[in-house]
Protein backbone atom coordinates (compact mmCIF):
# COMPACT_ATOMS: atom_id res chain seq x y z
CA UNK A 1 0.00 0.00 0.00
CA UNK A 2 1.12 3.73 -1.03
CA UNK A 3 2.32 5.68 2.12
CA UNK A 4 0.24 8.75 2.71
CA UNK A 5 2.65 11.38 2.10
CA UNK A 6 3.59 9.99 -1.46
CA UNK A 7 -0.27 9.34 -1.57
CA UNK A 8 -0.83 13.39 -1.09
CA UNK A 9 1.97 14.35 -2.88
CA UNK A 10 0.36 12.05 -6.25
CA UNK A 11 -2.86 14.45 -5.72
CA UNK A 12 -1.08 17.54 -5.48
CA UNK A 13 -2.49 18.65 -8.68
CA UNK A 14 -6.14 18.72 -7.62
CA UNK A 15 -8.34 21.97 -8.01
CA UNK A 16 -10.07 21.75 -4.91
CA UNK A 17 -7.00 23.74 -2.79
CA UNK A 18 -5.24 25.80 -5.88
CA UNK A 19 -4.31 28.98 -5.67
CA UNK A 20 -5.35 30.60 -8.33
CA UNK A 21 -2.93 31.57 -10.89
CA UNK A 22 -4.23 35.61 -10.81
CA UNK A 23 -4.05 35.48 -7.58
CA UNK A 24 -0.31 34.65 -7.58
CA UNK A 25 0.12 37.42 -10.31
CA UNK A 26 -0.85 39.63 -8.44
CA UNK A 27 0.71 39.06 -5.19
CA UNK A 28 4.23 38.78 -7.34
CA UNK A 29 3.46 42.29 -8.67
CA UNK A 30 2.52 43.29 -4.96
CA UNK A 31 5.90 41.62 -3.77
CA UNK A 32 7.89 43.93 -6.81
CA UNK A 33 6.44 47.21 -6.18
CA UNK A 34 7.09 46.94 -2.43
CA UNK A 35 10.53 45.62 -2.96
CA UNK A 36 10.88 48.29 -5.65
CA UNK A 37 9.69 51.43 -2.83
CA UNK A 38 11.87 50.20 -0.67
CA UNK A 39 15.14 49.71 -2.73
CA UNK A 40 14.33 53.45 -3.92
CA UNK A 41 13.96 54.58 0.38
CA UNK A 42 17.07 52.80 0.36
CA UNK A 43 19.30 53.45 -1.88
CA UNK A 44 20.98 56.83 -0.35
CA UNK A 45 22.03 54.82 2.74
CA UNK A 46 23.14 51.82 0.49
CA UNK A 47 25.00 54.23 -2.37
CA UNK A 48 26.77 55.81 0.41
CA UNK A 49 28.10 52.29 2.19
CA UNK A 50 28.91 51.51 -1.62
CA UNK A 51 31.14 54.39 -2.02
CA UNK A 52 34.48 53.99 -3.32
CA UNK A 53 36.13 54.75 -0.26
CA UNK A 54 34.30 51.99 1.61
CA UNK A 55 32.99 49.14 -0.28
CA UNK A 56 36.48 49.35 -2.47
CA UNK A 57 38.26 48.69 0.87
CA UNK A 58 36.84 45.40 0.89
CA UNK A 59 37.88 42.72 -2.33
CA UNK A 60 34.67 40.90 -2.31
CA UNK A 61 32.67 44.29 -2.75
CA UNK A 62 35.13 46.11 -4.85
CA UNK A 63 33.64 45.59 -7.72
CA UNK A 64 30.67 47.39 -6.81
CA UNK A 65 31.99 50.22 -5.93
CA UNK A 66 30.97 53.05 -7.04
CA UNK A 67 32.99 56.09 -8.52
CA UNK A 68 30.69 58.92 -7.27
CA UNK A 69 31.71 60.38 -3.53
CA UNK A 70 29.25 60.03 -0.91
CA UNK A 71 28.34 63.56 -0.62
CA UNK A 72 26.49 63.10 -4.23
CA UNK A 73 24.83 60.20 -2.85
CA UNK A 74 23.14 61.83 -0.40
CA UNK A 75 19.39 62.12 -1.65
CA UNK A 76 16.56 60.24 -3.16
CA UNK A 77 16.66 60.17 -7.19
CA UNK A 78 13.02 61.78 -8.37
CA UNK A 79 10.84 58.78 -9.22
CA UNK A 80 9.87 59.96 -12.36
CA UNK A 81 13.43 58.67 -12.91
CA UNK A 82 13.67 55.59 -12.32
CA UNK A 83 9.69 54.31 -13.11
CA UNK A 84 11.12 52.77 -16.52
CA UNK A 85 12.63 49.64 -14.16
CA UNK A 86 9.43 48.21 -13.10
CA UNK A 87 7.62 49.07 -16.40
CA UNK A 88 10.44 46.65 -17.76
CA UNK A 89 11.33 44.17 -14.73
CA UNK A 90 7.79 43.58 -13.75
CA UNK A 91 6.29 42.19 -17.17
CA UNK A 92 9.58 40.26 -18.20
CA UNK A 93 9.95 38.85 -14.86
CA UNK A 94 6.58 37.50 -14.54
CA UNK A 95 6.43 35.64 -17.71
CA UNK A 96 9.58 34.12 -16.74
CA UNK A 97 8.54 32.74 -13.55
CA UNK A 98 5.52 31.68 -15.99
CA UNK A 99 7.55 30.15 -17.71
CA UNK A 100 10.01 27.83 -15.08
CA UNK A 101 6.88 26.86 -13.82
CA UNK A 102 6.32 29.15 -11.00
CA UNK A 103 2.26 29.40 -11.32
CA UNK A 104 1.48 25.61 -10.99
CA UNK A 105 -0.38 24.77 -8.25
CA UNK A 106 1.85 25.91 -5.18
CA UNK A 107 1.44 22.44 -3.67
CA UNK A 108 2.55 20.52 -7.24
CA UNK A 109 5.96 22.39 -7.13
CA UNK A 110 8.97 21.31 -5.00
CA UNK A 111 10.63 23.99 -3.07
CA UNK A 112 13.43 23.81 -5.19
CA UNK A 113 11.05 24.58 -8.54
CA UNK A 114 9.67 27.79 -5.97
CA UNK A 115 13.72 29.00 -5.60
CA UNK A 116 14.08 28.63 -9.37
CA UNK A 117 11.38 30.37 -10.71
CA UNK A 118 11.33 33.04 -8.22
CA UNK A 119 15.22 33.43 -8.63
CA UNK A 120 15.06 33.34 -12.30
CA UNK A 121 12.69 35.55 -13.11
CA UNK A 122 13.86 38.81 -11.40
CA UNK A 123 17.70 37.92 -12.62
CA UNK A 124 16.69 37.62 -16.65
CA UNK A 125 15.22 41.11 -15.39
CA UNK A 126 17.76 42.36 -13.90
CA UNK A 127 19.44 41.35 -17.39
CA UNK A 128 17.26 42.98 -19.28
CA UNK A 129 17.80 46.05 -17.54
CA UNK A 130 21.29 46.33 -17.57
CA UNK A 131 20.93 45.66 -21.16
CA UNK A 132 19.41 49.10 -21.35
CA UNK A 133 21.59 50.76 -19.45
CA UNK A 134 24.29 49.58 -21.39
CA UNK A 135 23.15 50.25 -24.38
CA UNK A 136 21.70 53.27 -23.85
CA UNK A 137 25.06 54.44 -21.93
CA UNK A 138 22.31 55.68 -19.23
CA UNK A 139 24.82 56.91 -16.31
CA UNK A 140 21.73 58.24 -14.05
CA UNK A 141 20.90 54.40 -12.81
CA UNK A 142 22.84 53.15 -9.91
CA UNK A 143 24.01 49.87 -9.24
CA UNK A 144 22.85 50.52 -5.58
CA UNK A 145 19.50 50.43 -7.01
CA UNK A 146 18.57 47.80 -9.49
CA UNK A 147 20.26 45.71 -7.22
CA UNK A 148 18.20 45.97 -4.49
CA UNK A 149 15.60 45.65 -6.12
CA UNK A 150 16.60 42.22 -7.53
CA UNK A 151 16.93 40.96 -4.12
CA UNK A 152 14.02 42.33 -2.84
CA UNK A 153 12.10 40.59 -5.48
CA UNK A 154 13.39 37.57 -5.50
CA UNK A 155 12.78 37.28 -1.32
CA UNK A 156 9.20 38.60 -2.07
CA UNK A 157 8.05 36.25 -4.84
CA UNK A 158 9.61 33.37 -2.60
CA UNK A 159 8.51 34.54 0.89
CA UNK A 160 4.79 34.60 -0.26
CA UNK A 161 4.99 31.55 -1.90
CA UNK A 162 6.50 29.24 0.97
CA UNK A 163 4.38 30.77 3.49
CA UNK A 164 1.11 29.78 1.13
CA UNK A 165 2.71 26.63 0.57
CA UNK A 166 3.26 25.93 4.35
CA UNK A 167 -0.04 27.00 5.10
CA UNK A 168 -1.63 25.08 2.39
CA UNK A 169 -0.15 21.70 3.08
CA UNK A 170 -0.91 21.49 6.79
CA UNK A 171 -4.04 22.07 6.21
CA UNK A 172 -4.39 19.23 3.24
CA UNK A 173 -2.12 16.78 5.87
CA UNK A 174 -5.10 17.87 8.69
CA UNK A 175 -7.96 16.66 6.22
CA UNK A 176 -9.61 20.03 5.50
CA UNK A 177 -9.67 19.69 1.94
CA UNK A 178 -11.11 16.33 2.03
CA UNK A 179 -14.25 15.57 -0.46
CA UNK A 180 -16.67 13.06 0.55
CA UNK A 181 -17.46 10.63 -2.20
CA UNK A 182 -20.67 8.57 -2.86
CA UNK A 183 -19.77 5.21 -5.06
CA UNK A 184 -23.03 4.17 -7.24
CA UNK A 185 -22.93 1.22 -9.29
CA UNK A 186 -22.62 -2.96 -9.27
CA UNK A 187 -21.30 -5.19 -6.03
CA UNK A 188 -17.95 -5.94 -8.22
CA UNK A 189 -17.47 -2.09 -9.14
CA UNK A 190 -18.15 -1.22 -5.45
CA UNK A 191 -15.51 -3.14 -4.43
CA UNK A 192 -12.99 -2.46 -7.11
CA UNK A 193 -13.71 1.30 -5.72
CA UNK A 194 -13.26 0.47 -2.25
CA UNK A 195 -10.29 -1.63 -2.99
CA UNK A 196 -8.94 1.37 -5.47
CA UNK A 197 -9.48 4.08 -2.77
CA UNK A 198 -7.77 1.90 -0.05
CA UNK A 199 -4.91 1.81 -2.04
CA UNK A 200 -4.39 4.54 -3.95
CA UNK A 201 -5.74 7.52 -2.82
CA UNK A 202 -5.16 9.62 0.35
CA UNK A 203 -8.18 9.96 2.44
CA UNK A 204 -6.67 13.69 3.13
CA UNK A 205 -8.27 14.34 -0.85
CA UNK A 206 -10.91 12.09 -1.31
CA UNK A 207 -12.80 9.62 1.58
CA UNK A 208 -15.24 7.28 0.44
CA UNK A 209 -17.86 7.62 3.39
CA UNK A 210 -20.58 4.85 1.41
CA UNK A 211 -22.60 3.50 -1.51
CA UNK A 212 -25.82 3.88 -3.03
CA UNK A 213 -27.60 0.37 -3.95
CA UNK A 214 -28.59 0.09 -7.55
CA UNK A 215 -31.89 -1.65 -8.54
CA UNK A 216 -30.05 -4.57 -9.57
CA UNK A 217 -27.84 -4.52 -6.57
CA UNK A 218 -27.27 -6.91 -4.04
CA UNK A 219 -29.30 -5.92 -0.50
CA UNK A 220 -27.75 -3.11 1.57
CA UNK A 221 -24.96 -4.54 3.52
CA UNK A 222 -21.41 -5.21 2.78
CA UNK A 223 -20.67 -4.99 -1.06
CA UNK A 224 -19.16 -8.08 -2.10
CA UNK A 225 -14.90 -7.89 -3.87
CA UNK A 226 -14.09 -8.68 -7.21
CA UNK A 227 -11.91 -10.83 -8.61
CA UNK A 228 -8.30 -10.07 -7.59
CA UNK A 229 -9.46 -7.57 -4.65
CA UNK A 230 -8.85 -7.05 -1.36
CA UNK A 231 -11.77 -7.50 1.27
CA UNK A 232 -12.00 -4.09 2.56
CA UNK A 233 -15.32 -3.24 0.76
CA UNK A 234 -17.02 -4.36 3.99
CA UNK A 235 -15.62 -0.89 5.56
CA UNK A 236 -17.88 1.18 3.07
CA UNK A 237 -21.55 1.20 4.56
CA UNK A 238 -24.84 1.48 2.37
CA UNK A 239 -26.45 5.12 2.46
CA UNK A 240 -29.25 3.50 1.07
CA UNK A 241 -31.13 3.72 -2.67
CA UNK A 242 -29.89 5.49 -6.06
CA UNK A 243 -33.40 7.34 -5.61
CA UNK A 244 -32.45 8.64 -2.46
CA UNK A 245 -29.81 10.40 -3.55
CA UNK A 246 -31.54 14.20 -3.82
CA UNK A 247 -31.76 13.88 0.03
CA UNK A 248 -28.67 12.73 0.90
CA UNK A 249 -26.98 15.51 -1.42
CA UNK A 250 -28.58 17.50 0.65
CA UNK A 251 -27.89 15.94 4.49
CA UNK A 252 -25.35 14.87 4.35
CA UNK A 253 -21.91 16.85 3.21
CA UNK A 254 -21.53 15.02 -0.37
CA UNK A 255 -18.81 16.41 -2.80
CA UNK A 256 -18.67 14.11 -5.40
CA UNK A 257 -20.98 11.28 -6.87
CA UNK A 258 -19.22 8.37 -8.71
CA UNK A 259 -21.02 6.12 -10.96
CA UNK A 260 -19.40 2.72 -12.19
CA UNK A 261 -21.16 2.28 -15.02
CA UNK A 262 -21.91 -1.18 -16.29
CA UNK A 263 -21.79 -2.54 -20.04
CA UNK A 264 -26.06 -2.96 -20.01
CA UNK A 265 -28.28 0.92 -19.81
CA UNK A 266 -29.16 2.01 -16.58
CA UNK A 267 -32.23 3.07 -16.05
CA UNK A 268 -31.31 4.76 -13.12
CA UNK A 269 -28.37 7.03 -14.44
CA UNK A 270 -30.54 9.41 -15.72
CA UNK A 271 -31.91 10.26 -12.36
CA UNK A 272 -28.60 10.40 -11.00
CA UNK A 273 -27.12 12.98 -13.76
CA UNK A 274 -29.96 15.17 -13.25
CA UNK A 275 -29.53 14.80 -9.70
CA UNK A 276 -26.27 16.32 -8.99
CA UNK A 277 -26.35 18.91 -11.84
CA UNK A 278 -29.72 20.07 -10.31
CA UNK A 279 -28.21 20.09 -6.43
CA UNK A 280 -24.66 21.06 -8.28
CA UNK A 281 -22.28 17.86 -7.38
CA UNK A 282 -19.50 16.75 -9.39
CA UNK A 283 -20.62 13.56 -10.91
CA UNK A 284 -17.87 11.14 -12.43
CA UNK A 285 -19.01 8.71 -14.81
CA UNK A 286 -16.04 5.22 -14.66
CA UNK A 287 -16.20 2.64 -17.53
CA UNK A 288 -17.08 -0.62 -15.45
CA UNK A 289 -15.19 -2.27 -18.22
CA UNK A 290 -11.91 -0.35 -17.40
CA UNK A 291 -11.25 -1.09 -13.85
CA UNK A 292 -9.06 -4.38 -13.92
CA UNK A 293 -8.07 -3.72 -18.20
CA UNK A 294 -4.79 -3.94 -18.81
CA UNK A 295 -2.57 -3.47 -22.20
CA UNK A 296 0.90 -3.40 -23.16
CA UNK A 297 0.22 -0.85 -25.64
CA UNK A 298 -2.75 1.04 -25.03
CA UNK A 299 -2.74 3.46 -21.57
CA UNK A 300 -5.41 5.07 -19.78
CA UNK A 301 -4.17 9.00 -19.74
CA UNK A 302 -6.28 10.61 -16.59
CA UNK A 303 -7.60 13.82 -17.26
CA UNK A 304 -6.96 14.14 -13.18
CA UNK A 305 -4.11 12.56 -11.33
CA UNK A 306 -5.78 13.10 -8.10
CA UNK A 307 -7.82 9.62 -8.19
CA UNK A 308 -6.35 7.74 -10.81
CA UNK A 309 -9.56 6.57 -12.90
CA UNK A 310 -10.57 6.41 -16.36
CA UNK A 311 -13.69 8.68 -16.28
CA UNK A 312 -15.71 11.42 -17.62
CA UNK A 313 -16.40 14.43 -15.27
CA UNK A 314 -19.21 16.17 -14.79
CA UNK A 315 -18.70 19.39 -12.80
CA UNK A 316 -20.74 22.19 -12.31
CA UNK A 317 -19.80 25.81 -13.57
CA UNK A 318 -18.08 27.94 -11.26
CA UNK A 319 -16.90 24.74 -8.74
CA UNK A 320 -13.37 25.54 -7.47
CA UNK A 321 -13.13 28.27 -9.79
CA UNK A 322 -11.16 31.69 -9.65
CA UNK A 323 -14.25 33.43 -8.76
CA UNK A 324 -14.82 31.47 -5.86
CA UNK A 325 -11.52 31.62 -4.59
CA UNK A 326 -11.38 35.85 -4.97
CA UNK A 327 -15.05 35.81 -3.13
CA UNK A 328 -13.84 34.21 -0.40
CA UNK A 329 -10.97 36.11 0.28
CA UNK A 330 -13.39 39.23 -0.25
CA UNK A 331 -15.34 37.91 2.74
CA UNK A 332 -12.09 37.03 4.51
CA UNK A 333 -10.68 40.86 4.50
CA UNK A 334 -14.18 42.21 4.17
CA UNK A 335 -15.40 41.06 7.51
CA UNK A 336 -12.34 41.63 9.01
CA UNK A 337 -12.51 45.26 8.55
CA UNK A 338 -15.97 45.36 9.50
CA UNK A 339 -15.72 43.64 12.99
CA UNK A 340 -12.94 45.97 13.81
CA UNK A 341 -14.86 49.41 12.40
CA UNK A 342 -17.85 48.44 14.34
CA UNK A 343 -16.25 46.70 17.40
CA UNK A 344 -17.02 49.97 19.12
CA UNK A 345 -20.94 48.84 18.83
CA UNK A 346 -20.93 45.95 20.50
CA UNK A 347 -20.23 46.75 23.80
CA UNK A 348 -22.79 48.83 23.67
CA UNK A 349 -25.65 46.65 22.25
CA UNK A 350 -24.20 44.19 24.70
CA UNK A 351 -24.50 46.72 27.79
CA UNK A 352 -28.19 47.75 26.53
CA UNK A 353 -29.37 43.99 26.03
CA UNK A 354 -28.25 43.61 29.47
CA UNK A 355 -29.58 47.01 30.89
CA UNK A 356 -32.95 46.11 29.52
CA UNK A 357 -33.48 42.39 29.98
CA UNK A 358 -30.70 41.83 32.24
CA UNK A 359 -31.53 37.57 32.56
CA UNK A 360 -31.05 37.40 28.80
CA UNK A 361 -27.96 36.47 26.86
CA UNK A 362 -26.38 38.61 24.85
CA UNK A 363 -25.91 36.42 21.99
CA UNK A 364 -28.40 34.08 20.79
CA UNK A 365 -26.73 30.67 19.46
CA UNK A 366 -28.32 30.56 15.91
CA UNK A 367 -28.31 26.45 14.78
CA UNK A 368 -28.98 26.26 11.64
CA UNK A 369 -27.81 24.25 8.31
CA UNK A 370 -25.20 25.12 6.00
CA UNK A 371 -23.51 24.66 2.56
CA UNK A 372 -23.67 20.50 1.58
CA UNK A 373 -26.30 20.12 4.74
CA UNK A 374 -23.29 20.96 7.25
CA UNK A 375 -24.96 21.93 10.42
CA UNK A 376 -22.93 24.96 12.59
CA UNK A 377 -24.01 27.40 14.74
CA UNK A 378 -23.96 31.13 14.45
CA UNK A 379 -24.70 34.27 16.46
CA UNK A 380 -27.01 37.22 16.74
CA UNK A 381 -27.74 39.35 19.72
CA UNK A 382 -30.20 38.32 21.64
CA UNK A 383 -33.96 40.12 20.35
CA UNK A 384 -36.48 37.73 21.57
CA UNK A 385 -37.71 36.61 24.81
CA UNK A 386 -36.30 33.62 26.78
CA UNK A 387 -38.66 31.36 25.74
CA UNK A 388 -39.27 32.11 22.14
CA UNK A 389 -38.99 28.88 20.92
CA UNK A 390 -41.88 27.18 23.01
CA UNK A 391 -44.02 30.12 22.64
CA UNK A 392 -43.46 28.95 18.65
CA UNK A 393 -46.45 26.61 18.56
CA UNK A 394 -48.55 28.75 20.69
CA UNK A 395 -48.30 31.75 17.76
CA UNK A 396 -48.56 29.16 14.77
CA UNK A 397 -51.65 30.53 13.49
CA UNK A 398 -50.31 33.65 12.93
CA UNK A 399 -47.75 33.08 10.68
CA UNK A 400 -47.47 35.46 7.44
CA UNK A 401 -45.06 33.18 5.69
CA UNK A 402 -46.60 30.19 4.14
CA UNK A 403 -44.30 27.11 4.00
CA UNK A 404 -41.56 25.87 6.27
CA UNK A 405 -40.59 29.60 7.10
CA UNK A 406 -42.51 31.21 10.61
CA UNK A 407 -42.66 34.68 10.27
CA UNK A 408 -44.55 37.41 12.04
CA UNK A 409 -44.52 40.83 11.72
CA UNK A 410 -45.14 41.90 15.09
CA UNK A 411 -44.25 39.01 16.70
CA UNK A 412 -44.63 39.28 20.39
CA UNK A 413 -42.02 37.67 21.35
CA UNK A 414 -39.16 40.06 20.37
CA UNK A 415 -38.20 42.68 23.13
CA UNK A 416 -38.75 46.18 22.73
CA UNK A 417 -34.91 47.13 22.11
CA UNK A 418 -34.84 44.01 19.88
CA UNK A 419 -37.46 45.29 17.60
CA UNK A 420 -34.71 48.46 17.08
CA UNK A 421 -32.03 46.27 16.39
CA UNK A 422 -33.98 43.90 13.84
CA UNK A 423 -35.44 47.07 12.46
CA UNK A 424 -31.24 48.05 11.43
CA UNK A 425 -30.46 44.87 11.71
CA UNK A 426 -27.82 45.37 13.99
CA UNK A 427 -28.94 41.65 15.58
CA UNK A 428 -27.21 40.24 12.56
CA UNK A 429 -23.57 41.82 13.26
CA UNK A 430 -22.06 38.84 15.25
CA UNK A 431 -22.51 37.13 12.10
CA UNK A 432 -19.64 38.71 10.37
CA UNK A 433 -17.50 36.16 12.64
CA UNK A 434 -19.34 33.19 11.22
CA UNK A 435 -18.35 34.85 8.04
CA UNK A 436 -14.76 35.30 8.93
CA UNK A 437 -14.95 31.77 9.87
CA UNK A 438 -16.06 30.12 6.32
CA UNK A 439 -19.38 28.98 7.33
CA UNK A 440 -21.19 31.65 5.56
CA UNK A 441 -20.43 34.68 3.08
CA UNK A 442 -21.73 37.74 2.86
CA UNK A 443 -23.77 37.14 0.09
CA UNK A 444 -25.54 33.78 -0.13
CA UNK A 445 -28.74 32.32 0.36
CA UNK A 446 -30.17 32.46 4.01
CA UNK A 447 -29.42 29.25 5.88
CA UNK A 448 -31.94 26.83 6.89
CA UNK A 449 -33.16 25.86 10.47
CA UNK A 450 -33.15 22.28 11.34
CA UNK A 451 -36.94 22.36 11.95
CA UNK A 452 -37.22 24.17 8.73
CA UNK A 453 -35.25 21.93 6.44
CA UNK A 454 -37.26 18.93 7.89
CA UNK A 455 -40.32 20.81 5.99
CA UNK A 456 -38.54 21.33 2.92
CA UNK A 457 -39.77 20.28 -0.70
CA UNK A 458 -36.63 18.56 -2.73
CA UNK A 459 -36.60 21.04 -5.00
CA UNK A 460 -36.42 23.95 -1.73
CA UNK A 461 -33.25 22.20 -1.19
CA UNK A 462 -31.17 23.29 -3.81
CA UNK A 463 -30.53 26.60 -2.07
CA UNK A 464 -28.10 24.83 0.47
CA UNK A 465 -25.31 23.79 -3.18
CA UNK A 466 -23.95 26.89 -2.57
CA UNK A 467 -22.70 28.86 0.82
CA UNK A 468 -25.60 30.46 2.85
CA UNK A 469 -24.78 34.37 3.14
CA UNK A 470 -25.88 37.43 5.39
CA UNK A 471 -27.61 39.14 2.29
CA UNK A 472 -29.00 37.84 -0.93
CA UNK A 473 -31.81 39.23 -3.10
CA UNK A 474 -34.61 38.04 -0.84
CA UNK A 475 -33.25 40.98 1.79
CA UNK A 476 -33.06 43.74 -0.91
CA UNK A 477 -36.29 43.28 -2.53
CA UNK A 478 -38.65 43.85 0.94
CA UNK A 479 -38.05 40.39 2.76
CA UNK A 480 -41.27 41.84 4.74
CA UNK A 481 -43.23 41.90 1.94
CA UNK A 482 -42.92 38.36 0.71
CA UNK A 483 -45.10 35.93 2.03
CA UNK A 484 -44.29 33.03 -0.58
CA UNK A 485 -41.62 30.50 0.90
CA UNK A 486 -41.76 29.05 -2.95
CA UNK A 487 -40.96 32.67 -3.97
CA UNK A 488 -38.25 33.34 -1.57
CA UNK A 489 -36.94 30.15 -2.81
CA UNK A 490 -36.99 31.04 -6.66
CA UNK A 491 -34.94 34.22 -5.88
CA UNK A 492 -32.61 32.28 -4.28
CA UNK A 493 -32.15 30.39 -7.48
CA UNK A 494 -32.30 33.08 -9.63
CA UNK A 495 -29.02 33.79 -7.60
CA UNK A 496 -27.22 30.62 -7.67
CA UNK A 497 -27.77 30.45 -11.84
CA UNK A 498 -26.02 34.56 -12.46
CA UNK A 499 -24.24 34.17 -9.74
CA UNK A 500 -21.07 36.82 -10.39
CA UNK A 501 -19.13 39.00 -8.61
CA UNK A 502 -20.51 41.73 -10.14
CA UNK A 503 -23.67 40.54 -8.52
CA UNK A 504 -22.66 40.05 -4.91
CA UNK A 505 -21.37 43.89 -5.09
CA UNK A 506 -24.37 45.15 -6.47
CA UNK A 507 -26.33 43.07 -3.53
CA UNK A 508 -24.02 44.23 -1.09
CA UNK A 509 -24.54 48.25 -1.95
CA UNK A 510 -28.12 47.61 -2.28
CA UNK A 511 -27.98 45.85 1.35
CA UNK A 512 -26.55 48.92 2.81
CA UNK A 513 -29.35 51.55 1.58
CA UNK A 514 -31.92 48.59 3.00
CA UNK A 515 -30.25 48.69 6.36
CA UNK A 516 -29.64 52.87 6.52
CA UNK A 517 -33.51 53.08 5.70
CA UNK A 518 -34.94 51.15 8.73
CA UNK A 519 -36.65 48.39 6.60
CA UNK A 520 -35.27 44.99 8.28
CA UNK A 521 -37.50 42.16 9.77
Amino acid sequence: MTSTPERIESALSASTYAVPPRFLVLLDMLMQTLGLFLAWQLSPLIQRWLAADRAGSLPALAWLSLTIPASAAAGLRPFGEIVWIPLIMVPVTLLFVHLLGGYRPLLEQSRTRMLVSCVGGPLVGLSLITLVVVALRNQNTSRALIFPITAFSVLGLFLHRYVLRQYKYRRLVAGHYARNVVVVGSPDGRAWMAAHFARNVSPNIYRLVGYLQTPSGSAPGAASTGPGEVGNASAVPCLGVVDSLGDLLIHRPIHEVIVVQGSGSEPWLGGVINQCEYFRVTLRLVPEALLSWQSHDLEVRFRERSLGLPEIVLRPRYLNGEALFIKRVFDVLASAVLLILLSPLFPIIAMAIKLTTPRLPVFYPWRVIGYKGRPFTGYKFTTMQRDADERKADLMHLNEMTGPVFKIEDDPRVTPLGGILRKYSLNELPQLWSVLKGDMSLVGPRPAGPHELKRYELWHKRKLCVQPGITCLWQIRGRNKIRDFDDWVRMDFEYIDNWSLWLDLRILVRTVWVVLGGTGS
